[in-house]
């Protein structure tokens, strides 16, 4: 049995161009572009390399901030790239049989089957995979948020010899990274470990935090914000609906507001929105103490908020006081 570490890069359409307005036969949200990918042995070795470059077929104009990002040009796709099944081929055939797949982030693996579904061809090859980033948190500081590469490597002191963006380069620092990991042991424990990421805040957990909760399939982000406010704005005491204050944003589609229960006094409120494969909204909440530093934070928050407010609203009664006045009726 060998791991193959998979790290990929897909072109999508720039948003309102005629190929974002294509309709395909299968939905994809990209087109796979570059596969790069390292073999780790069972006794976690790393051994050979594969990389290809793909001909899209579909999103033929390459996005100008894949490009950038990347660094991969249109002139050198058309040089090359081979199209999606050949590579399909050659990769099959360089993995061979028996494998698990590792990949640092759940994208890469839903990409690769929606491009394979697209063309119409097998992908009962990709079953078997973990998330490697779940490994690596479940046995490094036991977090649920989802580590950049390169804060991973940080932290095991690997220095990065190969380009970032690039997937080979991307996929050749994550089998440094999982070959210092218990692999063994993070597949039997990979089921407990992605539960406790589903029920995490993925992000930073500020001192202070005495609840955590997630919900699911909200329509929208107002729909979402609304049901934080209302009827799952509960007291973590008592359990009676809090009377909330105001959202101010964070960065990081994150939101904090300042409940107060009758009974309990007030709470700071976070929480972090993030979309789900059909396009309903995950909400990760946290409630903190009054006295706890993300309450500090809110507090400061709010004081630059207010004579912004004043001044706003200053300038929309000076505003008002230079509108033409309407003649009296005869």
């Amino acid at each position: 049995m060998n791991y193959i570490v998979l790290d990929m890069e897909w072109n999508q359409p720039w948003p309102g161009s005629p190929s974002a307005k294509k309709v395909l036969p299968v939905q994809i949200r990209g087109e796979i572009i570059q596969i790069g990918a390292v073999r780790v042995t069972e006794d976690q070795q790393v051994t050979d390399e594969f990389q290809v470059m793909i001909k899209p077929k579909y999103y033929r104009r390459l996005n100008r901030r894949v490009s950038k990002l990347t660094g991969i040009k249109e002139s050198q796709l058309r040089e090359e790239g081979v199209a999606f099944p050949e590579a399909m081929e050659q990769f099959r055939q360089w993995c061979g049989q028996d494998i698990i797949f590792l990949t640092w982030g759940f994208d890469d693996i839903t990409i690769l089957r929606e491009n394979l579904r697209l063309y119409q061809l097998d992908e009962g090859w990709t079953e078997r995979w973990y998330n490697a980033q779940m490994i690596f948190n479940a046995q490094t500081d036991g977090s649920n948020a989802q580590k950049a590469l390169k804060t991973a490597m940080e932290i095991f002191g690997i220095e990065a010899t190969r380009p970032a963006h690039d997937a080979l380069g991307d996929a050749y620092h994550t089998a440094l990274i999982c070959a210092r990991l218990d692999l063994k042991r993070g597949a039997m424990e990979y089921d407990q470990a992605l539960k406790s990421h589903e029920n995490g805040f993925h992000g930073a957990e500020l001192p202070g935090c005495i609840s955590r909760k997630v919900f699911y399939d909200y329509a929208d982000k107002r729909a979402a914000l609304g049901a934080m406010t209302g009827e799952e704005n509960q007291c973590p005491v008592c359990g009676r609906q809090m009377l909330g204050s105001r959202w101010f944003a964070q960065p990081g589609h994150r939101y904090m507001d300042l409940a107060t229960c009758p009974d309990h006094g007030k709470f700071l409120i976070r929480v972090r929105l993030s979309e789900q494969p059909d396009g309903t909204i995950r909400v990760s909440r946290l409630t903190y103490e009054a006295t706890s530093e993300a309450a500090e934070a809110y507090a400061r928050r709010a004081e630059k908020a207010d004579p912004e407010e004043r001044k706003s609203s200053s300038r929309r009664r000076r505003r008002r006081s230079k509108l033409p006045t309407a003649e009296p009726k005869e």
